[in-house]
């Protein structure tokens, strides 16, 4: 009967290490995509961040309710989201305005803009241009929007009247 503690002990051992092994955002398995625990912020701190850099943000409907799909909401935000937009300012100098945070609306998922990982900005000649030129075209969205991949991994895609950001991080911070 004395190998029965022995197998406990190795399965165990065995568990921890291939815990560690696939955890996401821990292991060696997997990308810089992977989810990571991350800070949310509130609108307010959002929004005094964003002032600090001269970032503005526009709403068609003129509000800010996370539940609106009209309002551009910044509630529950990640902190690197709103610091990617910070770390875009000023590697960028373009006028930068965001149209799209965290409210209801958007496309679901993971990496959406309801969990705090997407923000949307008006185009501009300067911010497309930054895009084109000093990020990598790697093909388009599965709805056809072209998309870039910025060095710190953070994918823009060029939605039209807009780009779309998702923030894998805060972009070199």
């Amino acid at each position: 009967m004395s190998y029965r503690p022995r197998l406990r002990s190795a399965l165990t051992a065995l568990a921890l290490v291939l815990g560690a092994f696939f955890a996401p955002g821990i292991g060696v398995i997997g990308g810089a995509t992977d989810a990571f625990a991350v800070t949310k912020i509130s609108h307010s701190t959002a929004t005094s961040m964003f002032r600090s850099s001269t970032i503005t943000w526009s709403s068609s409907g003129g509000c800010s309710n996370r539940n609106i799909s009209t309002c551009t909401s910044f509630e529950q935000l990640n902190l690197a989201s709103a610091q990617g937009a910070q770390t875009l300012k000023s590697a960028t100098g373009c006028a930068l305005n965001i149209t799209g945070g965290t409210e209801t609306g958007h496309a679901g998922g993971t990496y959406s803009h309801w969990n705090g990982y997407k923000l949307d900005f008006s185009k501009s000649t300067c911010l497309t241009n930054y895009v084109h030129g000093v990020f990598t075209y790697i093909g388009p969205r599965g709805d056809g929007a072209p998309q870039y991949k910025s060095g710190s991994g953070n994918i823009y895609a060029d939605e039209g009247n807009h780009w779309d950001v998702t923030y894998y991080n805060c972009g070199g911070c």
